[in-house]
């Protein structure tokens, strides 16, 4: 089993930034592939950010592309998500995930992931 916790959201101003941290423990994550989503109120979640095994690569929803990064450190067993010139169009919960099943590099369906963390709320104003 793995635990995953979530922190770092909060309230910004637009073209402001963030980092979102996801902490990981029971088991350790450098054998996963990691994600990130998010879900606004009356919205359904939305694919946001995956980071491959190896740090071989990432890939980002084109609505984040350019302005947001995700990467890992798993010695800390944590995976990141820094996220920059925020728009009022971010506010959501946003939830890390993670699963050790799936074959390719990449996760961008919230269904091929096996754990998810309780979500940290990120509030941006206009």
């Amino acid at each position: 089993q793995v635990q995953l916790v979530e922190s770092g959201g909060g309230l910004v101003q637009a073209g402001g930034s963030l980092r979102l941290s996801c902490a990981a423990s029971g088991r350790t994550i450098s054998s996963a592939v990691m994600g990130w989503f998010r879900q606004a109120p009356g919205k359904e979640r939305e694919f946001v950010a995956t980071i491959s095994r190896n740090f071989a690569g990432t890939y980002y929803a084109d609505s984040v592309k350019g302005r947001f990064v995700i990467s890992r450190d798993n010695a800390k067993n944590t995976v990141y998500l820094q996220m920059n010139s925020l728009k009022p169009e971010d506010t959501a919960v946003y939830s890390c995930a993670a699963s050790f099943q799936i074959a390719g590099s990449y996760g961008r369906s919230w269904a091929q992931y096996d754990y998810w963390g309780q979500g940290t709320q990120v509030t941006v104003s206009s």
